[in-house]
């Protein structure tokens, strides 16, 4: 009968452990100073060797050769524990074994010696699906097991072990394996099933696997049911339904050209040939998040799960990017990631997402348009604007309404609002500047036209008050038709121009206008 090769090539000795060197290196020294624990939490990702570590470990400690980092591999209760059959090594399912039945069960069990070997192994698969209760009942034999007994508790998700549990076992933390290092291994694997591979096939191998070397062979036997005995990249990438760098250079070749139009010839390829948007816009966010490492660390990076060719390509793809565009374009394709998990319209967030990056692109930085206005000048259109100003119209003050006073109100006015224009309080900034202030008796009284009444907001004006006078006054607000309070009388004709060539010929003035363009329609001395 077909053994699957993640079976098939199960590392039997810590020797045939792909990276974990930390967990290997600790444990057969544990062994070989016989400082043998009674109780182990293996922890990490799936797939990267949490539960062959304990068959190994419970090998060596039951090996006849024992205890012994190296295990003979011939002995009966190597081969027992190889094939799954020992007596003396409990394999338990947390998943389907989680309740406290099955932990008093398991406690009974753990008073009996062994039947042959040196150790009774409790191997706990999914350790963290446990019942609170169960936890509890089992608390007691984990603190204080007898001496034959050892517990190994495998889990992804360790956060979920009881700190009473954890705080009673030497605890591991499985690591990720590195791509170099899964990319090697898959390699070794196909040379002995005599499989021909190129680097780039292995490459999309161990990326399928994201760090798990189970997942990744996994996804060796179906390329290999698929493909027979030859792997080529484009097929396997075809199998598991991932993108060639030169499909996801079509974005991103499309973002250069700024084309919204190509953009959406994308996804409508990508809807014809049926394939998952979803997980295409995954695949476009790691594309980005590789380039933008490519733009930083430069093509020889490891810090890219990708083939060496892949690397400098994506290398020479970012070159063309500012890192400030490349970060942009993967905060844009990680909102479209999340957007579609839960859309019932899946094509319209991709291409509503695909444009935005375009229009992205074509922005413009603050400092860069800062930067233009020392650049061309007055030689370019900007230049003639200022050979040609534009109609220039005076703010004119109207005329106090008959019958207002004006002592220090109009002091009281320009502190009032300037302060909450600092205060950032500008609608009630704009209808104090609209109202009458009287200051009488220590009260400030104000007569604000209706159309204002809204924006004068007690508690604004106090805040403000309280900064002016650093005391808070009375405040009363009286909604009458009065107009505007009276301001300066406007400058005669002659000071008036005069004020405009000035400020017109103000070179920052002049600059800003060469970039923005625009009409001035007032000018204002704020020192008045």
């Amino acid at each position: 009968m077909y053994q699957v090769i993640a079976r098939k090539y199960r590392p039997q000795t810590f020797a045939d452990v792909v990276n974990q060197e930390h967990v290997k290196t600790t444990l057969e020294n544990a062994i070989a100073q016989n400082r043998i624990a009674h109780g182990y939490i293996f922890s990490g990702q799936r797939g990267t060797g949490k539960t062959t570590v304990a068959r190994i470990l419970a090998r060596c400690l039951n090996c006849v050769q024992g205890p012994t980092n190296k295990p003979c591999g011939v002995c009966a209760s190597c081969l027992e524990i190889t094939a799954g059959g020992s007596l003396d090594v409990i394999e338990i399912d947390a998943a389907s074994n989680r309740g406290i039945n099955e932990m008093r069960e398991l406690r009974e069990n753990v008073r009996f010696q062994p039947a042959r070997d040196r150790y009774k192994v409790f191997i706990i698969d999914e350790a963290h699906q446990i019942t609170n209760e169960a936890f509890n009942a089992l608390l007691k034999t984990i603190e204080e097991p007898p001496a034959w007994a050892v517990f190994m508790l495998c889990t992804t998700e360790t956060h979920k072990i009881p700190a009473t549990i954890a705080s009673r076992c030497q605890q591991f933390s499985f690591r990720a394996v590195d791509f170099e290092a899964l990319t090697a291994r898959i390699a070794w694997i196909c040379e002995q099933e005599g499989i021909k591979a190129d680097a780039e096939a292995l490459a999309v191998l161990a990326q399928a696997g994201e760090g798990s070397v189970r997942d990744s062979l996994s996804a060796l036997d179906q390329a290999i049911a698929c493909c027979g005995d030859t792997l080529a990249a484009a097929e396997v990438r075809s199998l598991l339904g991932t993108f060639s760098l030169d499909s996801l250079q079509q974005v991103s070749q499309a973002l250069l050209d700024g084309s919204s139009a190509r953009m959406l010839e994308v996804v409508d390829e990508l809807e014809r040939n049926g394939h998952n948007l979803q997980h295409f816009s995954r695949e476009l966010a790691r594309y980005f998040r590789n380039l933008l490492v490519a733009r930083i660390a430069g093509g020889d990076t490891r810090l890219i799960a990708a083939s060496a060719a892949e690397r400098h390509r994506a290398a020479e793809i970012a070159a063309q990017f500012s890192e400030e565009d490349l970060t942009r374009y993967l905060q844009l394709s990680l909102d479209v990631f999340r957007d579609l998990q839960f859309s019932l319209q899946p094509r319209f967030h991709l291409e509503l997402g695909l444009l935005r990056m375009v229009q992205a692109g074509r922005l413009v930085s603050i400092e860069e348009a800062l930067a233009g206005l020392g650049g061309e000048g007055a030689s370019g259109r900007g230049g003639e604007r200022a050979k040609n100003p534009s109609p220039i119209t005076h703010n004119a003050s109207p005329a106090p309404a008959p019958g207002t006073q004006h002592s220090a109100p109009s002091s009281w006015r320009d502190k009032l609002h300037a302060t909450l224009m600092e205060l950032g309080l500008t609608f009630t900034a704009d209808a104090i500047e609209h109202s009458e202030v009287v200051e009488a008796n220590g009260e400030l009284q104000f007569t604000t036209p209706r159309e204002f009444s809204l924006a004068m907001k007690p508690d604004d004006i106090n805040q403000a008050v309280k900064r002016i006078a650093g005391k808070p006054m009375k405040i009363k607000v009286t909604i009458g038709n009065a107009g505007a309070p009276a301001k300066a009388a406007p400058p005669p004709a002659a000071q008036a121009n005069e004020l405009s060539e000035r400020a017109l010929a103000n070179p920052e003035v002049q600059r800003f206008r060469d970039v923005f363009g625009g009409e001035v329609r007032a000018i204002r001395n704020l020192k008045e």
